[in-house]
């Protein structure tokens, strides 16, 4: 292939000018992505070496080499991993690889903290480098291929690149920037030394730096620091979850867990530990502090780094983590599988099974552990002595409310995928209630707090907030001040289908079948509900007739108390919200007509009886109903034209 120059794919030029022009709030991170980069392609050939010796060649020991020239103002990251074909180099570094460039470009804001938190999380660390360089180009070669078969590519990181056949010796690939005169700083031994220590010292193969000497100066000129010649490692080279966490520090946690999520933020926390037994392996998991933008894309690849015996096997080893924990991100290092471990093996292994249970119970525990401190109560116990609160608990204080806020909606899957855990879960459960707007009451504190009597958690779910706090199926819960949670969130219909009962408490839907409060109700309301019913059924079979096309049955309710009319569904039903977001979501809904109650005390149903307009009035009330829990008629122009009827 002779030289050739080729376009950007749009979005890389979309990037490569964000980039250019907007990430100058942290631009050293550009080197803790080119080394990332250059651990990563070492891991490959290590693990496709596995099957193949020969591709190591005559160098067997991999490690990543950072060189810097003053005078020609360059930096250069060499590593003697798998290297580039020349159809790779086009691919890899003129496109964002396996990335999703629709959804990365729509995320592209100018926003300079929110654009910087993009860089790596779709495979773009490489672009990192025009941070800070004006050109960049790399040589490659492919493990396994001809010296002859080598590839140039460079850019200015406009709208182009060239690539190029060239002869190259070495195995491997080195990226040379060409750095702005801005960027002048990082031509320093000591700093570039220090970026490392902070952002790779866990990379686990060597990262390699020429010394320095200092010279004198001769015939008046200054001395200075000039190159040995001898290179010697900057980083400790060991694996991170190796070492003993005594030896570890808060600091280098942090840094380890943004060069494996590409994270900007620091975790909300994390658990490193040694499993023995039938099944070894090491864990390293950290839980988030925010949400990633492709969190509710169920269909992409996540899960924790695979390695076995410190050989690196896969990056999204989603066998070892259920898909509801998919925000999880760390290591796991096993000594009991393979090492030609496939992806197949995975979903067969028993000691994968193990491997994947202990560490979900290892999450859950950490959950559990920020859910027992978000809230410290301060005030004296019954001994008249106020707990001491040691700077640990503090500083996991209103950490889970953050967490919940983040990945709440996902937790709340588990509950259909996870049976095992099913009531750790729920005590990890949030939601607000008609006692409190925040999202922050569990089933636990509802239950605390149940009154004398109560039999059942009571909920009702809706759309959005203001919609299930003023709900019509509420006001006889309110009356009698019984508190209802009110669940807002896509996911908690379907989940609820999972929790029939909360530590022996079954959870009722106020929105199905007949309210019964049991004892909460006295004798005289029963009484005088059973009453109302027998008085109301010559009204109630008028009203099945009129609508009988729409609703299932008509019936008198005690649930309400200011509106005239509500709609439910039988006992096992499907409610009609989860029937709405089915077919808003394109999939099909078990055609089900609810059940309309009427309150026999309301003027507008008591105008019913001889109206001459009863038909429009029965059908104003049904559609009335369906408006108030977020519904809408199935012919609004109708309901318009009989109101404005009436109204007239």
């Amino acid at each position: 292939m002779s030289k050739q120059t080729l376009s950007f794919q749009a979005e890389v030029a979309q990037l490569l000018h964000l980039v250019t022009h907007s990430l100058y709030s942290n631009p050293e991170i550009f080197l803790r992505e080119l080394i990332s980069n250059a651990s990563d392609a070492c891991d490959k050939l290590r693990f496709e070496g596995l099957n193949n010796a020969a591709l190591f060649e005559d160098a067997p020991n991999l490690e990543v080499r950072v060189a810097f020239d003053k005078a020609a103002r360059t930096i250069t990251i060499t590593d003697n991993g798998i290297g580039l074909s020349q159809q790779e180099a086009i691919d890899n570094l003129g496109t964002i690889a396996k990335s999703g460039t629709k959804d990365f470009v729509s995320k592209l804001s100018g926003d300079q903290k929110a654009d910087a938190q993009l860089i790596g999380q779709f495979g773009v660390g490489f672009y990192s480098g025009f941070i800070v360089a004006d050109k960049i180009t790399v040589e490659s070669r492919r493990a396994g291929l001809p010296a002859a078969d080598g590839v140039r590519w460079i850019s200015g990181g406009t709208g182009d690149f060239e690539v190029e056949t060239i002869d190259r010796a070495q195995r491997g690939t080195s990226i040379t920037l060409h750095l702005r005169e801005d960027a002048e700083e990082y031509l320093n031994l000591w700093k570039l030394k220090s970026v490392i220590n902070k952002y790779s010292d866990h990379i686990s193969l060597p990262i390699l730096m020429e010394k320095e000497e200092w010279k004198e100066g001769e015939n008046d000129q200054p001395g200075g620091m000039v190159p040995t010649g001898e290179w010697e490692a900057v980083n400790k080279a060991s694996a991170l979850w190796t070492r003993n966490k005594k030896d570890i520090t808060t600091e280098q946690y942090n840094e380890f867990y943004k060069a494996i999520s590409h994270d900007f933020e620091d975790p909300l926390t994390w658990s490193h530990n040694r499993v023995e037994g039938n099944t070894e392996y090491t864990q390293l998991l950290y839980i988030p502090a925010k949400a990633p933008m492709d969190l509710w894309n169920r269909d992409k690849k996540a899960g924790v780094k695979l390695y076995v015996k410190r050989v690196f096997i896969m990056d999204d080893a989603e066998a070892l983590m259920p898909t509801y924990l998919r925000f999880v991100k760390g290591i796991i290092d096993s000594a009991n599988l393979p090492l030609n471990v496939s992806r197949e093996l995975l979903q067969e292994s028993r000691d994968v099974r193990a491997i994947r249970e202990g560490s979900t119970k290892r999450v859950l525990s950490m959950l559990e552990d920020l859910a027992k401190h978000d809230k410290h109560d301060a005030t004296p116990g019954a001994d008249g002595v106020t707990d001491v609160v040691d700077a640990d608990d503090k500083a996991k204080e209103g950490k889970y409310s953050s967490f919940y806020a983040e990945f709440g909606a996902v937790l709340k899957e588990g509950l259909g995928e996870d049976f095992g855990n099913t009531q750790r879960l729920a005590k990890l459960l949030r939601y607000a209630s008609t006692q409190s707007d925040t999202v922050s009451v569990s089933l636990a504190d509802y239950k605390a707090r149940m009154k004398e009597g109560q039999d059942a958690i009571y909920y009702i779910t809706a759309d959005n907030l203001a919609a299930a706090k003023n709900s019509p199926q509420l006001e006889v819960f309110k009356k009698k001040g019984i508190e209802v949670l009110l669940m807002t969130d896509r996911v908690d219909e379907w989940s609820l289908n999972y929790l029939h009962d909360f530590d022996g408490t079954p959870l009722q839907s106020v929105a199905k079948g007949a309210v019964d409060l049991g004892k909460l109700q006295d004798e005289a309301e029963k009484k005088a509900a059973e009453e109302a019913a027998e008085a109301f059924k010559p009204l109630l079979a008028k009203l099945k007739e009129a609508l009988k096309d729409k609703a299932e049955d008509v019936r008198v309710t005690t649930r309400l108390v200011d509106s005239p009319a509500c709609l439910v569904v039988q006992d096992g039903g499907m409610s009609t919200q989860l029937a709405r977001m089915l077919k808003q979501a394109g999939q099909s809904a078990p055609e089900a007509k609810p059940v309309l109650e009427v309150n026999a005390e309301h003027p507008l149903v008591k105008k019913l009886d001889g109206s001459v307009h009863f038909n429009d009035l029965a059908h104003i009330l049904f559609d009335q109903a369906l408006l108030a829990e977020g519904g809408l008629p199935e012919d609004p122009a109708a309901y318009v034209k009989r109101v404005n009827a009436l109204l007239a």
